[in-house]
């Protein structure tokens, strides 16, 4: 059995420990707390802000307008369009009949949607009667999920325009 001093440092230790514990709680809150700011006048207290150089008041703010897509397709660089094919050849192949995980790019742009024999498409893509023209090529490989709601598809998507343009020039190569 432990005596009353052991028993007395004991006590003392887990009442120290859980004191320290709530001091550096309390420490803790008051230098990254999130919330409210419990009565100093501002609700939207952060820690730290980031300027992102946008202007909270410019909701009115015209946003510049780059080149519309046939204007990069007209631009297009079939070598960058190579290089940026490097995102997709992990799934998909350029030669004639060598699907992988993805169909065979050969012969992709206006080739019909669904219509490459021998590879299981997604209902969705099956079911869809048009070509890959050049614009639903664009459309499909921005965000794949967002055009074709319900693909197999994986791929995030290729967010920037000139890349998108370099590489369906490529693709129109593999013929």
């Amino acid at each position: 059995m432990l005596d009353t001093m052991t028993m007395t440092k004991v006590t003392a230790s887990l009442c120290g420990s859980l004191l320290i514990f709530l001091f550096g709680t309390w420490g803790a809150e008051s230098i990254y707390h999130m919330g409210a700011s419990h009565g100093h006048g501002d609700d939207h207290h952060q820690a730290y802000k980031i300027d992102t150089g946008d202007d909270d008041h410019g909701g009115d703010a015209v946003v510049e307008q780059g080149p519309d897509f046939a204007e990069l397709m007209a631009a297009a660089d079939v070598g960058k369009g190579e290089r940026v094919f490097g995102k997709c050849k992990a799934c998909h192949k350029v030669g004639p009949g060598e699907n992988g995980t993805g169909p065979t790019l050969y012969q992709i742009v206006d080739r019909g949607i669904g219509d490459l024999d021998g590879f299981g498409y997604s209902n969705v893509l099956a079911s869809n009667d048009e070509p890959w023209t050049v614009e639903n090529l664009n459309g499909f490989i921005e965000n794949p999920k967002g055009w074709a709601q319900g693909t197999k598809m994986s791929f995030a998507g290729i967010k920037k325009p000139t890349d998108r343009a370099n590489l369906i020039a490529y693709l129109a190569t593999l013929q």
